[in-house]
């Protein structure tokens, strides 16, 4: 077992020797999910030679199972693991690898790891069918008189906007993410204070890779309740840049409101100065509950790390914001309203759409959901762009160039169906 990864698995497990006062009877359980995904992705038509194909639908069918175990072994430590194991199997072409973007890396704040292929091995070149797995948990909580200390692979997520989270930077999910039930974990130590009514103290450190300064986050949050508004200030270290955010939410009427910033620092802590600006990104909505059946949102973001223009899009994505801060829009200005309404009381029905102001360009995302029975359901959806294609120029598959007009035309469309079980 690779060395690195047997520190994080002790660091999860941090607390276990320690004296055995207050002992209560050990309480051990054990729970989960599978969920089945069939998946069909169809990118855009791009303007090219005619000699080029068209680009290939692209289909996968997966089965995510997650195991979740929970052992409290004293009245002040509980242990929790979290393990997922993911068969795939999947089409792939080459012409896939000039029509994928810039991602977040969810699993960057990792001391170590598994390979997170099981099969085939990381160095073969995957064809049909893959076997991913992922130890996504693995912490001990040991509760103090005046404060919760949390030691191991956790999630760690800030934030109260509805689509996009300006402070949430260390693994967050992007808008087309499928599956955001569970946020992915990272290494960490975490400490939190209750203060006053409502009021908290959150402080940590979240490792990155080999535990270099270089790759890691510090973080140090106070929460407390004002004038009748939840208030955070947040302030990390990350990858020697630093971020300043502020979070409020509050109701307005029977309505609530949220307002979310952060401005980022680049190179604050760093020996040398990139030529790169430092940014600040926003998100303000409103939400209200028009019944019992309809719920209706809409939030507006300003993301300043973004290009002013569609066809600086994709040399833009050399930014630090996007390299290091978890950022993944393209532009600067967007506008997100959302909806949800119950059906029957067991059949919901969901729809969003991202629009990018600029370009204009627009991403819908309908969805439904049934209960078939107690503890099973099943939901489909998609996900549509609308906007004007991107241009194209090939020369071959290693020599092109993609010029982007419109951000969410350069997206798949995406149609999914999942069958979810939980135990």
């Amino acid at each position: 077992m690779n060395r690195r990864l047997i520190i994080t698995l002790l660091a999860g497990m941090l607390g276990l020797g320690l004296p055995q006062c207050g002992r209560t009877s050990e309480t051990f359980s054990i729970s989960g999910y599978s969920k089945s995904f069939t998946v069909a992705n169809r990118y855009p038509t791009w303007q090219k030679p005619d000699t080029v194909p068209n680009p290939p639908n692209l289909n996968w069918v997966s089965n995510h199972v997650r195991f979740n175990v929970s052992w409290q072994t004293t009245d002040w430590l509980t242990v929790h693991g979290s393990y997922d194991i993911t068969p795939r199997m999947m089409h792939r072409s080459k012409i896939m690898k000039y029509l994928t973007f810039s991602s977040i890396d969810p699993l960057s704040y990792r001391v170590a790891d598994f390979d997170t292929r099981l099969y085939p091995s990381m160095n073969e070149e995957v064809r049909d069918f893959a076997l991913y797995h992922n130890l996504d948990r693995l912490h001990a909580d040991i509760r103090m008189p005046f404060a919760d200390l949390i030691v191991g692979r956790q999630a760690i997520a800030w934030g109260t906007a509805r689509v996009v989270n300006p402070i949430d930077i260390i693994a967050p999910y992007t808008y087309d993410a499928l599956e955001t039930e569970d946020r992915i974990g990272v290494d960490a130590m975490r400490l939190r204070i209750p203060i006053g009514f409502m009021g908290e103290i959150d402080a940590g450190y979240v490792f990155g890779e080999d535990a270099e300064p270089d790759n890691s986050a510090a973080f140090l949050r106070a929460k407390y309740y004002l004038c009748k508004t939840d208030v955070s200030a947040l302030t990390v270290a990350f990858r020697d840049n630093a971020m300043i955010g502020v979070d409020l939410a509050r109701a307005v009427g029977g309505a609530g409101f949220w307002a979310e910033g952060a401005y980022v620092i680049l190179d604050a802590f760093a020996d040398h100065d990139r030529d790169y600006d430092d940014y600040f990104r926003f998100s303000t909505g409103m939400d209200y509950s028009f019944s019992d059946r309809l719920y209706g949102f809409v939030e507006y973001h300003y993301n300043g790390a973004g290009a002013e223009k569609p066809e600086d899009y994709i040399t833009n994505m050399e930014h630090p914001a996007y390299t290091e801060g978890a950022v993944y829009l393209m532009g600067r200005h967007y506008l997100a309203p959302g909806m949800t309404y119950q059906i029957t009381p067991l059949i919901m029905f969901y729809a969003q759409v991202l629009c990018n102001l600029a370009d204009p360009s627009a991403y819908l995302a309908p969805s439904a959901e049934y209960n078939l029975t107690e503890n099973v359901y099943l939901s489909g959806g998609m996900y549509i762009g609308f906007g004007k294609t991107p241009q194209f120029d090939f020369r071959s598959l290693d020599d092109y160039t993609v010029t982007m007009r419109s951000e969410f035309r350069g997206y798949p469309n995406t149609i999914f169906v999942n069958l979810k079980v939980y135990f």
